[in-house]
């Protein structure tokens, strides 16, 4: 007879979202709480990341992050960004606007794919976003990426490609799905989330699903 195991079934989250986005680094950071708090109740999740890209043209040289935002989208990009640097302070995250560097994130992706198989993709993201947001380094630059990397104790290997079939895969789903924003919190057989939503409302989703 196959022993009956009294471990908790995994909570599954898949999470589309892309590091140069503040909100999904909002958005993830309290998820990341939230789960912590979960695990410390007992339970399991496992995460999963699925890509998106905000600006899939963005140079892999980088480019100041205001510029950037100013070309998009014009005046009052300084004023927005303030808002919502003073609105992540809340959660303790610091957000460097002035010296954020906009970049691709196409090889940050890659990262986390080869960061999941290894079991430290949550490791990882929280560690891409605050080298982009607070560090203000560019997370387009494959040395960067080799030094966060081996911070959180992923394994890149010797081959520069893997994992990104993977990451154009990821993308292609999400397009179909018309997903337009991010971050986005799918909770199996549970809510799905659009948008950072408060800690408390995503330990909710994770205690109620089944």
């Amino acid at each position: 007879m196959t022993p009956v195991s009294d471990r908790p079934t995994p909570r599954r989250v898949d999470i589309v979202l892309d590091i140069i986005c503040a909100h999904s680094y909002i958005g993830y950071t309290r998820f990341a709480r939230a789960a912590r708090r979960f695990r410390d109740e007992g339970g399991e999740v496992e995460v999963r990341f699925h890509p998106y890209q905000l600006d899939p043209d963005a140079s892999p040289a980088g480019e100041p992050l205001l510029a950037a935002l100013e070309r998009k989208f014009g005046g009052g990009v300084r004023a927005e960004t303030a808002r919502v640097a003073a609105h992540a302070a809340h959660d303790g995250l610091v957000l460097d606007y002035e010296h954020a560097v906009h970049t691709t994130t196409l090889e940050a992706h890659r990262h986390l794919v080869l960061a999941a198989g290894q079991g430290r993709a949550e490791e990882l993201a929280e560690r891409l976003f605050r080298a982009y947001f607070t560090d203000a380094v560019n997370i387009g630059d494959p040395a960067v990426l080799a030094r966060l990397a081996d911070e959180t104790g992923v394994k890149t290997g010797d081959d520069p490609t893997e994992g990104a079939d993977e990451v154009r895969a990821g993308l292609e789903r999400v397009r179909r799905g018309n997903i337009r924003a991010v971050p986005v919190f799918l909770f199996e057989n549970g809510p799905t989330f659009t948008g950072a939503q408060s800690e408390e409302a995503y330990l909710a989703a994770l205690r109620t699903t089944v």
